[in-house]
């Protein structure tokens, strides 16, 4: 048996609209495949993806408890292939898509009584706007920080002059002689389960069951214009490339008085030539001289937020990679910082000066003996350097 919509959510059977749509948010911040390490993530987002949009939906929901999740999910794949005149338009809409009530609930009304759908009418239900991407970039220190920034975008709006109403107050109007009103069509289709009657969104009025003598003249009658807007945007401190923000009630306008959808930013962080990152972790290197391999040292190393020095133990081969614990970048919404890995290289002097090559050459001639520390030969080489 497939996993219950109510479980994927976490919610009980009962639950209000708000709670599913809380419950929703909560799951896809933690599943979505731009923050989630699983493999299975981007799988696990489309069944919470699915579940919101089948419990939020009150036709949807009705039907689901009504058949039970295997039933459903065979009628909603049976709908999604297109089995007659009514297209790819799924279970619940055929060539119309959303606006139409579809095959399926006039499957379930004759097998199950129905009434009072979808079906005697237009679909004048509030549905939400459509979701909008868009992308922008920063670069490490502001992704270190956090910082305001400002996208600008040009957006669907609803249009001011008809107020998204898509033709002026003043036009006439008549019923639509296609769908006498209904605002759908009906066709009767073959099923595997008989021949059933088919039902979607009218074509000649979209679904509205009227029709305006004039369309507004600065929409051309959709009732919606695109425009530029400015917004101000938080970047939290640690995001990464890839991951998007979700400014809600910034998308496309919502129909029939429904919300406004939201605006889905993807951030791209330009790291720059000094370090690389990987995940919470930066990674750097850092040139070292042939005595401070040889005798150790400290060093500083400068990081995304000034320096910080770091021991150099005697005898360091190059390309050796030491760890910074808490130098790296804040984890996102988390407490605590990645670590900073520093990978040293030795930087060999392409020229030396007579005392410099003197001192090599007695320690390349002491390379198999044993070595008078007592009599300063370190020392010695280390002071011509």
């Amino acid at each position: 048996m497939s996993e219950d919509f109510y479980d994927v959510l976490g919610v009980s059977r009962d639950a209000s609209e708000d709670e599913i749509k809380q419950a929703y948010r909560k799951q896809a911040a933690e599943h979505h495949p731009d923050v989630s390490d699983d493999e299975d993530a981007e799988e696990r987002f489309k069944k919470i993806q699915k579940a919101k949009e089948v419990l939020t939906d009150d036709e949807k929901r009705r039907q689901y408890d009504q058949l039970g999740h295997d039933r459903f999910t065979e009628a909603d794949k049976r709908g999604a292939t297109g089995g007659g005149p009514g297209g790819a338009g799924g279970p619940f809409g055929g060539a119309g898509g959303a606006g139409g009530a579809g095959g399926f609930e006039d499957i379930f009304n004759q097998f199950f009584g129905g009434g009072g759908g979808r079906g005697g009418g237009p679909d004048n239900r509030p549905r939400q706007g459509r979701d909008l991407r868009t992308g922008l970039t920063i670069d490490l220190a502001e992704a270190f920080e956090g910082a305001t920034k400002e996208v600008t975008l040009r957006r669907p709006t609803a249009c001011d002059t008809c107020d998204g109403a898509g033709h002026p107050p003043d036009a006439d109007v008549e019923t639509c002689p296609q769908c006498n009103g209904r605002g759908q069509v009906q066709q009767v289709q073959q099923t595997p389960l008989g021949r059933v009657q088919q039902t979607s969104t009218c074509p000649r009025c979209e679904g509205d069951g009227e029709l305006y003598s004039e369309d507004c003249a600065d929409c051309g009658g959709d009732g919606v214009v695109r425009e530029q807007a400015t917004l101000s945007v938080e970047i939290p401190a640690g995001i990464r490339s890839g991951q998007s923000l979700r400014m809600e009630g910034e998308g496309a306008p919502g129909e029939n008085g429904g919300p406004n959808g939201d605006l889905l930013i993807e951030v791209d962080v330009d790291i720059g030539d000094r370090f690389e990152r990987d995940g919470d972790d930066l990674r750097v290197k850092e040139a070292i001289s042939f005595p401070q391999a040889v005798f150790g040292d400290t060093i500083e190393v400068e990081t995304v937020d000034g320096s910080v020095e770091m021991d150099v133990p005697a005898g360091t081969q190059s390309g050796e990679t030491f760890r910074v614990q808490g130098k790296g970048m804040p984890r996102l919404r988390r407490r605590g910082r990645g670590d900073l890995f520093v990978q040293v290289g030795v930087v060999i002097p392409d020229s030396l000066n007579e005392e410099q090559r003197e001192a090599l050459e007695a320690f390349a001639e002491a390379g198999g003996e044993d070595i008078d520390v007592g009599g300063g030969f370190f020392e010695r080489l280390k002071s011509s350097f």
